[in-house]
Formats: structure tokens, C-alpha cells, sequence
């Protein structure tokens, strides 16, 4: 049987808008794609729960804002409302009293350290790093990511010798989505450069990109998938634009097809590093079919995953397993009782969970 007749069997799947020419396609290159475990992620940034998974009552990877919810650019697809969610530390005490409270009390392994943009898309995070400086001093094994906005060299190695451990970007394609969706006055070119310096340290490096970022049409991915392309990145972590946080008409969400084609093109230009779904997506019967594309096209991972997306793993033979953290964050490797409902995570294959190491989360 088919893959594309194989998913119809699938209850979730049962009324989605499936593209047969291009499961076929992702049918064609399955030897690529089945060789690559799945990591289906839950970080506790919000609350989750599925058909097929549980999320994490403890808050082990929480999101701090330092900016509470402000920011200086107020993007189209955005107007900060991806902020709203993340837990305010707009001081350095603030946030290191908020991290020492969750190791404390929620036994917390980590956590994303994100704010608002100044009008040069910068953050300033500089009067933090000695809180980060010391909560890894203390807490050696503490997994701490940071979403770095453009940066310099110099600022990239600040985030290094403070301890961060994962730095994560944007990368747009198109000086007219920099321009008219971001309201910025700066070129690819600086969204390149910031990535070379990133890539410069010792972080692990995950770039993202938003597909659908100019209203909901294509432009500019290719180019941005190019740019990654071209530097030694851990990952690249790809989202799709949610016109909902958007004003009313001025985006549309992105067709499904076209987003599974992006995912093919990331996975054939990345052979060799991780690609993975990330937090953000259009909810609802659009992201049952976007992570199904995402499991058929080879993709490493997928954060907080859609009613199915298990099913569809189970259906085509891909091992997967689950991580309550964030985006490629790589947690400890110690054995821990694997467990769908629990807050252990672990590895399952063909749907039988075992007892094995936890591996980076997908977001």
C-alpha cells in the first residue's frame, strides 16, 4: 500500500486535504527519511497535551522575556505576541531568582532566554550574563538557549564565555520581508554576518526560518536556506507564519503543499545536520497535514506535534521519541524511564517506548 493510501487509514488524517504528488515524492526518497529518528518535543513554554502524547506538568524549560512584552520592532506576523507566553525577568536579580526558585522547586534543566528587539532587531542582553555566568558556575549542567537577534563578533562572544550553550536566529531570504514585514532598515547581509559570528564560537548554532514570513506567499525561503547552507550550523529549525497574530487580511496562511516542498528542499540542502518543526505553525487541521509532511519528508523533529503525527511515524516505520525542552537544546544522556504520559521523555520505536538516554528536543 501507498504511503498517501496508507495515511487515509489514519482517524486524524480521515478529512485532510492531503497532496498525492507530493507524498509520492516524499515516498520516492523514504530510504533517507526512515534511517532518521523523530524526537517529537513538549517543552514546558505552554500547555500540551494530543491523541498520542502528554506534555510536562514541571516547568524543567521555561521561557524568560527581559523585556517582559515589549519590543521595539512590533513586526507584522508577530506584534509580540509570541512574548506574552514567556515568564517576565526584566531584571538580572529577577532572573536569577526565578531560575534558583524553578531548580528548587520544579527540578528545572534549562531554559530559553528571549526578549524584545530594539529598532536595529538587537536585544540587549549584556547586564544578564553575569546571572548566566553564574547559574552555570553553580549549575554545571544547566542547558541554557538564548534567541540573539542580529549581533557582532563581539557580542556573540560575550554570549559564549557567559556560558550560553545554544544561540538561535532568524534568517530572512528578502530585503522586502526585512523591510515591509519586520520593519527594518537592514540588508541579508547582516542576517548572515550575525549567523557567521555565531558561528564562530563554541555554541551550538540553530538558525530559524519562517516560511511564509512575507503575508503568507513564498519569498525568500530558497535564499535563506542557502545562507544556512553555507555555515556550520547544529541545526536549522523551520516555523510557519500564524496570520493570526497578525492584523486581520494582511496575511494568509501559507498553503500546506508549498510548505511540505520547503521542508523537502531543507532536508535535500542539510543531508548531514538536523532539520526540525518548530513551536510555531497554523493550528488546526493545517498542522495535522504540515507535520505529516514533516514526518514523510525526513525532518528530525517536531515540537508540540499535531493529533496523527505519531500515527504517521508508527504507519511508516520511523523510531521517534519525546523531549520536554526546547529547541535542539541537548538535555543529559542518562538512562530514564520512558513513559508517553510522564515528564521523563525517551525513545520509543514503532510505538514501544523503552529505557534509553534523552537525546535534543525538536522545536
Amino acid at each position: 500500500m501507498s504511503w498517501f493510501d496508507t495515511l487515509k487509514t489514519i482517524e486524524d488524517l480521515e478529512d485532510a486535504p492531503l497532496d498525492q504528488g507530493l507524498i509520492a515524492e516524499f515516498e520516492r526518497a523514504a530510504p533517507a527519511a526512515l534511517a532518521r529518528p523523530i524526537r517529537f518535543s513538549t517543552p514546558t513554554f505552554k500547555d500540551y497535551a494530543s491523541t498520542e502524547l502528554t506534555g510536562c506538568s514541571k516547568n524543567s524549560f521555561p521561557a524568560f522575556s527581559v523585556t517582559a512584552a515589549a519590543c521595539g520592532l512590533d513586526c507584522d506576523h508577530c506584534r509580540a505576541k509570541i512574548l506574552a507566553p514567556m515568564l517576565p525577568a526584566t531584571s538580572p536579580e529577577m532572573l536569577d531568582r526565578k531560575v534558583r526558585e524553578l531548580i528548587a522547586t520544579q527540578g528545572l534543566e534549562g531554559f530559553l532566554l528571549s526578549g524584545g528587539s530594539n529598532r536595529r532587531n538587537e536585544i540587549r542582553y549584556e547586564r544578564f550574563y553575569p546571572v548566566v555566568e553564574r547559574l552555570k558556575r553553580d549549575h554545571p549542567a544547566l542547558k541554557i538557549a538564548i534567541h540573539t537577534a542580529l549581533t557582532t563578533r563581539a557580542g556573540a562572544r560575550a554570549m559564549q564565555a557567559a556560558g550560553v550553550d545554544t544561540a538561535m536566529m532568524d534568517v530572512i531570504g528578502a530585503d522586502a520581508t526585512i523591510r515591509e514585514v519586520y520593519h527594518l532598515d537592514r540588508p541579508v547581509a547582516d542576517f548572515e554576518a550575525t549567523l557567521a559570528a555565531l558561528c564562530e564560537t563554541s555554541m551550538e548554532v540553530t538558525p530559524h526560518i519562517v516560511i511564509g514570513l512575507h503575508y503568507g506567499r513564498m519569498l525568500g525561503e530558497a535564499a535563506a536556506l542557502e545562507v544556512v547552507g553555507r555555515h556550520p550550523v547544529a541545526s536549522l529549525v523551520l516555523v510557519v507564519v500564524m496570520p493570526f497574530y497578525a492584523k486581520p487580511g494582511s496575511f494568509v496562511v501559507p498553503d500546506t503543499a508549498e510548505v511540505g516542498r520547503i521542508f523537502a528542499a531543507a532536508r535535500a540542502r542539510l543531508r548531514d545536520r538536523s532539520v526540525l518543526l518548530g513551536c510555531a505553525r497554523p493550528p488546526g487541521m493545517h498542522k495535522r497535514v504540515t507535520d505529516t509532511y514533516a514526518v514523510l519528508a525526513g525532518l528530525d523533529g517536531i515540537a508540540f506535534p499535531a493529533d496523527g503525527a505519531v500515527a504517521v511515524a508508527r504507519a511508516i516505520g520511523r523510531p521517534f521519541e519525546q523531549q520536554h525542552a526546547c529547541c535542539s537544546v541537548k538535555l543529559g544522556t542518562g538512562a530514564r524511564r520512558a513513559n508517553l504520559g510522564g515528564c521523563a521523555g525517551g525513545r520509543a520505536s514503532a510505538g514501544e517506548f523503552t529505557t534509553e538516554g534523552v537525546l535534543a528536543c525538536a522545536a
